[in-house]
């Protein structure tokens, strides 16, 4: 069940759990679009790509299965990392496509 982090990483910004700026890696470091840009869509934490968060029901349309019985957590992991250190990192996995990383 993904957690639905309430903000970005990198910049703090709100990501609430119907939010379309939300982006995820496959270990659910979660970033907003404009700073998913800033880091060259390699996650800084794995090295991974991004992919758009999917947005949970907020109404249970079937089997209870909605933010009400699975509500987004409300830790926040704000974690920023210095854009050029990082630049660095990003040499060798974003020279290749997310799926062969």
């Amino acid at each position: 069940m993904l957690e639905l982090r309430p903000t970005c990483e990198q910049c703090n910004k709100a990501l609430p759990p119907e939010s379309s700026e939300a982006m995820i890696c496959s270990f659910e470091c979660t970033f907003c679009r404009d700073c998913v840009d800033l880091l060259q869509n390699v996650c800084p934490n794995c090295g991974g790509g991004f992919a758009p968060r999917p947005v949970r029901p907020a109404r249970d349309w079937k089997n209870g299965n909605s933010l009400q019985r699975y509500p987004a957590t409300t830790h926040v992991t704000y974690k920023p990392v210095v854009l050029e250190d990082h630049a660095a990192f990003a040499v060798a996995p974003g020279s290749l496509p997310p799926t062969q990383r």
